[in-house]
C-alpha cells in the first residue's frame, strides 16, 4: 500500500489526473456490467416460445402483458412495440419495430465510448509525465547546484517513468473490459433484431392458409365436381389432314 501511495506521489499531476480517469473508468465498467450482463438480460428462448404462442393463439394482449412484465429488456420493448401495432397492415407492424429499435440502440451504447477515450487520455498523459520527468531530469544536469543534481535527476527519471507505468496500468484493463462490452453490446443487437424480425413474421402471416381443396369447396359436391372434370379425357381431334 505504501508504494503504491509513493508511486502517485512521484507520479505529480500527471499521475493524479491519471488516478482520477482510472476511477472514472472503473464506475462506468461496472454500471455497464451491470446494464448489459444483468438488467438488459432475459431468457431468449423461453421468452420467445410464449410469444409466438400468444401470438399463433390470437392473444396479443397477453404477449404484451409479458412484455411490459419485461419491460427492462430491450428485447421485449421492441417486441411490445411491435405487439402494440399487431391490428394494422403491415407497413405499420414494421414501422413500429424500426421505431422501439431507435429507442434502444442508443441505450446500449451508452458511455462506451467514454471508456475508449479513458484508456487514449491516460495513456497520452502518462506520456506528458514522461516528457515532464526528462524536462526536470536535462535541467538537473544543465543547470543544478552539483548538491541537488543527483536529487534533481532522480526526481525526473522518478516522474517520467512513474507516469508511463500509471497511464499503462490504466490503460490496458480499460481497452480490455471494453473490447468485452463492446462485444456483449453487439450480441444484444443481434439477439434484438433477429427475434423482432421472427415476431414481424408471425404476425404478418399468421391468418395466413394455403390453398386446399376443402376450402375452395367447403361442400363435397363442389370437391367431386372439380375431381370428375380433372378425370375427363380431352376430346380427340376431328380436323383432317391436308
Amino acid at each position: 500500500m505504501s508504494s503504491i501511495l509513493e508511486m502517485i506521489s512521484d507520479g505529480g499531476v500527471a499521475g493524479m489526473v491519471i488516478i482520477a480517469l482510472g476511477i472514472f473508468g472503473v464506475g462506468i465498467i461496472f454500471e455497464r456490467i451491470k446494464t448489459l450482463y444483468f438488467t438488459y438480460s432475459i431468457k431468449e428462448e423461453s421468452f420467445m416460445k410464449q410469444i409466438k404462442g400468444y401470438i399463433m393463439n390470437d392473444n396479443i394482449e397477453e404477449a404484451v402483458t409479458l412484455c411490459t412484465a419485461n419491460k427492462q429488456a430491450p428485447l421485449a420493448h421492441v417486441i411490445k412495440g411491435v405487439l402494440e401495432r399487431a391490428n394494422r397492415d403491415d407497413e405499420a407492424i414494421h414501422q413500429g419495430m424500426d421505431v422501439s429499435m431507435s429507442e434502444v440502440i442508443p441505450n446500449l451504447g451508452k458511455r462506451l465510448g467514454y471508456l475508449a477515450m479513458i484508456a487514449n487520455v491516460a495513456t497520452l498523459v502518462g506520456l506528458l509525465g514522461t516528457i515532464q520527468g526528462l524536462i526536470i531530469s536535462f535541467n538537473a544536469v544543465s543547470f543544478a547546484d552539483p548538491s541537488q543534481k543527483q536529487t534533481l535527476l532522480s526526481q525526473g527519471i522518478s516522474i517520467a517513468m512513474v507516469t508511463t507505468a500509471m497511464g499503462l496500468i490504466v490503460a490496458i484493463p480499460v481497452m480490455i473490459v471494453y473490447a468485452f462490452l463492446h462485444a456483449k453490446q453487439g450480441r444484444l443487437l443481434e439477439q434484438i433484431n433477429e427475434n423482432s424480425m421472427k415476431v414481424v413474421d408471425w404476425l404478418t402471416t399468421r391468418h395466413y392458409q394455403p390453398f386446399s381443396l376443402a376450402s375452395a369447396f367447403p361442400d363435397s359436391s363442389g370437391t367431386e365436381h372439380l375431381e370428375k372434370h380433372q378425370k375427363m379425357q380431352p376430346p380427340a381431334s376431328t380436323a383432317k389432314s391436308g
